[in-house]
């Protein structure tokens, strides 16, 4: 089903760092960026106040600015830790980032609780995590994403995560629910975009999902017609669309996204783009396990063109 097919496009590779200006992360937010908002800290939130001071007296002010620098430390220490997650994420420590970001399970801050969403959900699908824990942990993303969305209902990444694990939990909840969360799904994918329209990851996966609908069988359709009196639907030009509006703003980002665009110009008959984009997908480097499977499917592709 669509849900499926979604959630297949979210992996990891390497972090590719630029140091002065933030951490660019590879994988499920592919390109990424963290920004180093050291500066930001200083003006946003309590910390705020120190910019713009009222008239204390002496007493007055040194109780307040040994509270505020205290805020500011925080804020300090919040940003290196987001740094060093980011840092896990990039490097593949699944484990060590789930454990750091536990400790922050409970925190109102939505970038702690996306974060630990994503790290759950990879943690989850190791290949040697039991059925059952990969089942609790599937759930547990699911309510760090949902809270991180309480949270910050402005925060992209927490459109893209809630979007991403309730397609997760939907495979545990049959397929009546996995369809109907297929709406719900695409507006938060849609709103992901909205609020970052530079986010090549969510441009992916709405395109994955445009092309999953379009490609369901006729049969397949009758029996979500039976179910809803209007399924999910949509078209390969409109999947195409995300996945070379993605190119767009992150070249050579994915290697899947190159592969599904040469996938999607097959479905829609165009043979020399579609062998355009699938030799770019067969050279993409492989740096994960998830390229080297895009580069056998483009391979085997490739051969049905000729």
């Amino acid at each position: 089903m669509a849900g499926s097919l979604l959630t297949r496009c979210v992996s990891r590779t390497l972090l590719s760092a630029s140091a002065a200006k933030g951490i660019r992360v590879r994988g499920a937010d592919r390109y990424y960026w963290t920004t180093l908002r050291r500066t930001t800290a200083l003006t946003s939130g309590r910390a705020a106040f120190l910019l713009g001071l009222p008239a204390l007296s002496c007493l007055a002010y040194e109780v307040y600015h040994t509270t505020q620098s205290s805020a500011v430390v925080h804020a300090l220490e919040k940003e290196e830790v987001l740094e060093q997650a980011d840092y896990l994420y990039g490097c593949a420590e699944t484990e060590k980032l789930y454990q750091l970001l536990l400790q922050y399970k409970d925190s109102d801050n939505a970038e702690f609780l996306w974060r630990l969403a994503r790290a759950s959900r990879d943690l989850a699908v190791l290949p040697d995590t039991a059925a059952e824990k990969k089942k609790q942990l599937m759930f547990e993303a699911f309510e760090y994403a949902k809270k991180a969305l309480e949270k910050d209902e402005n925060c992209f990444a927490a459109h893209k995560w809630y979007a991403v694990c309730l397609s997760d939990v939907g495979d545990y909840e049959g397929v009546k629910v996995k369809v109907g969360n297929s709406y719900i799904i695409r507006e938060h994918l849609e709103r992901a975009v909205e609020l970052n329209p530079k986010d090549a990851t969510s441009l992916h996966i709405l395109g994955y999902w445009c092309f999953a609908f379009a490609e369901l069988p006729w049969y397949q359709r009758k029996v979500a017609a039976v179910i809803f009196s209007s399924p999910p639907e949509s078209t390969y030009d409109e999947a195409l669309e995300f996945f070379l509006k993605a190119e767009e703003v992150d070249p050579n980002f994915y290697s899947k996204n190159l592969l599904m665009l040469g996938k999607t110009y097959m479905a829609m008959k165009d043979n020399s783009k579609a062998l355009l984009w699938l030799t770019k997908a067969k050279d993409y480097p492989p740096h994960t396990l998830e390229d080297k499977e895009v580069h056998k499917e483009a391979v085997d592709l490739l051969k049905k063109l000729k």
